[in-house]
């Protein structure tokens, strides 16, 4: 299988090889120095260098420079993996479970977990040095107890009626896998970082939209319009963790392909150093065929670590799941705001209707003195052009009739229910 593996990966370059060989030599402090790497020869062959953060199982950290084909090789990673992780690509939140290595593209966080450190692309995002503290705060305080726990049962319970909380303020560590300590971090950095992209939006969407009520206008439409898009793609990234931390708690293969520590440990077992290349090739078949789930299950503590990764997944789900319903209750909020204003509107489209209604029949009431002045005005001899008072008479009969026409056409509009009068 190592042959195949080298025939179907392109070569190593000298640089790559140089630079594995130096970033694995201790220096005398204990901490790996990094060493210079020729440039020049990567370019050549089309091969750029990209800077990672490594932090170790111990909480240590140091930036490495490595290529592509490198990093393939020491995470035996396909290249389509790698792309997940590089920021001029956009990719929706991913967790993938690969033979030696676990992929995590959480919002900004974008790392590769193996059994023994973690890799992240070097940035200066403020998330990406938060979980980099973050993690090597948690390694620390769980060694201080993996040393507690071996300084014998008896000092153990002396010191396990104290409380822990109050000598480091957080809780006690749980003593899980490495990979599993950082992936957990990963999910609580995007949890927290969606939530409190939630909550800004919430606190600004609750007076504009109060506002838009009391006041519609242009400027106010416009911007519930961008709240409302802002809204809408916050809420697709949060829906697109949770249904990937729900896949992975469906699919009991899927979780327990992501338990490297074990793997590690089995892979390092006498029976496999004595085992022949045939049963090394017989193995990796296996898992390809997606029956890794079966060599777990057969372990002892299979049943019992896969329960505890489906407990860490679910934690992270109600918190997740709770800033997915943070936001549809926004959304529903400014959906009933929204039909509010149509309301108002239609309410104020209708009024006008009614205006215009009494307005048009005003008009016709005075086009009757219109016409009855038209017919007076033609040039033909009648006696009541001799009477003095005509004129009175004439412009009081037409006046009647008038209000008598505008009263029957308003009572017509209350019997058909046309306005409320």
């Amino acid at each position: 299988m190592a042959d195949l593996k080298e025939r179907l990966l392109p070569p190593k370059p000298a640089s790559a090889v140089n630079l594995r060989d130096a970033s694995y030599r201790p220096s005398a402090s204990g901490r790996q120095p990094f060493q210079g790497v020729d440039v020049m020869g990567l370019k050549k062959r089309g091969q750029g260098l990209r800077s990672w953060i490594r932090v170790d199982s111990s909480g240590n950290s140091q930036i490495i420079e490595v290529d592509k084909f490198t990093m393939m090789r020491r995470c035996d990673l396909p290249a389509r993996d790698l792309r997940l992780l590089d920021p001029l690509f956009v990719y929706p939140s991913t967790i993938l479970g690969r033979e030696k290595a676990i992929v995590v593209n959480l919002e900004q966080i974008r790392c590769i977990i193996t059994a023994d450190e973690v890799l992240l692309l070097n940035s200066l995002d403020n998330y990406v040095l938060q979980y980099v503290v973050e993690l090597q705060r948690r390694l620390t305080t769980a060694a201080v107890g993996e040393v507690w726990q071996s300084e014998g049962p008896e000092l153990n319970r002396r010191r396990s009626s104290r409380n822990y909380d109050s000598v480091f303020g957080t809780p006690s560590p749980d003593y899980l896998p490495f990979e599993f300590r950082a992936l957990e971090v990963a999910l609580e950095a995007a949890c927290t970082f969606l939530d409190s992209q939630a909550a800004e939006l919430e606190i600004e969407a609750y007076p504009l939209l109060d506002e838009l009520t009391s006041k519609i206008s242009t400027l106010n439409l416009e911007r519930v319009r961008r709240l409302k898009s802002r809204l809408v793609a916050l809420t697709r990234r949060v829906q697109k963790v949770r249904d990937e931390i729900e896949q992975l708690m469906d699919d009991d293969g899927d979780m327990a392909e992501m338990y490297l520590t074990e793997k590690k440990s089995r892979m390092e077992s006498p029976f496999h150093e004595q085992g022949s290349m045939g049963f090394r090739r017989l193995d990796k078949c296996l898992s390809i065929a997606r029956s890794r789930h079966e060599s777990m299950r057969s372990s002892e503590s299979g049943t019992e670590s896969i329960e505890e990764l489906e407990m860490l997944l679910e934690a992270y789900f109600v918190v997740i799941d709770s800033t997915l319903n943070k936001l549809t209750s926004l959304k529903e909020y400014i959906d009933d705001t929204e039909d509010f204003i149509n309301i108002q509107l239609d309410n104020v489209r209708n009024q006008l209707i009614q205006f215009e209604l009494i307005l048009t029949t005003a008009t016709f009431v005075v086009a009757i003195f219109g016409v009855v002045a038209g017919i007076f005005g033609m040039n033909f001899a009648i006696p009541l052009f001799d009477n003095p008072g005509a004129f009175k008479w004439v412009l009081m009969i037409t006046a009647v009739c008038g209000i008598t026409i505008f009263c029957a056409f308003v009572w017509f509009f209350k019997y058909r229910r046309l306005m409320p009068l």
